[in-house]
């Protein structure tokens, strides 16, 4: 009898550890509007390198400003989308309190860019915006998966060698494209795998509850 009520109590202990876990996840952002990104910024860099496209600074400043374009609405449409349309429970506006993580590198990124093409740095908007997006990874890593991390990482690295290689130029498309088209790719599949391993997560966590009602 003894042993039945500790595996009772072991087995409470487990499902309170799984909604805990299950409330810290954020699982508002869709993978597939983040790979989307990945894929028009490889898009982005194959017309920008055409030589039918016009290799002029403006031109090249527009085309990334298409793509940031196109990532912004692809990824925060489907955020409304799943904030609108997930189950009841989840519709508490606090729920979107973890995009507001992303705001202060996003707000200096834009200071930054603004600056830099101001001063005529062209060169140096690639780096820049590497390494705030690795810092925009690194900020939300209290409630997103733990494998943006290393992601995090790899854009500020990126990042720094755009900054300090004396290359590099807004005419020249590659590193850009293949950075973010690389990155974002991988961000896309680590979204998705996390809204897998919650969706799991919270089926074995109503299993177990109605096994002990």
């Amino acid at each position: 009898m003894i042993a039945v009520h500790i595996h009772d109590a072991l087995a409470q202990v487990r499902q309170l550890q799984l909604r805990v876990l299950n409330a810290q996840q954020f699982t508002g952002y869709s993978g597939r509007s983040r790979a989307f990104g990945g894929i028009i910024a490889i898009l982005a860099a194959f017309i920008m390198s055409a030589k039918w496209y016009p290799q002029t600074t403006f031109a090249h400043l527009a085309g990334w400003g298409f793509v940031f374009l196109c990532a912004v609405l692809s990824n925060y449409s489907a955020l409304l989308h799943w904030f609108l349309f997930h189950s009841e429970p989840e519709r508490d506006i606090r729920r979107l309190i973890p995009t507001v993580d992303a705001l202060p590198s996003l707000i200096v990124g834009g200071i930054l860019t603004g600056t830099l093409i101001f001063h005529k740095q062209y060169g140096l908007l690639f780096g820049t915006w590497m390494c705030l997006f690795g810092l925009t990874n690194l900020s939300c890593r209290r409630t997103l998966p733990g494998a943006l991390w290393p992601l995090g990482f790899f854009y500020i690295a990126c990042g720094a060698i755009c900054l300090l290689a004396p290359w590099i130029s807004i005419t020249n498309p590659w590193p850009m494209g293949i950075v973010f088209g690389v990155g974002e790719l991988i961000g896309g599949y680590i979204f998705h795998q996390n809204r897998i391993s919650h969706a799991t997560i919270k089926s074995s966590s109503s299993s177990q509850g109605q096994a002990h009602e």
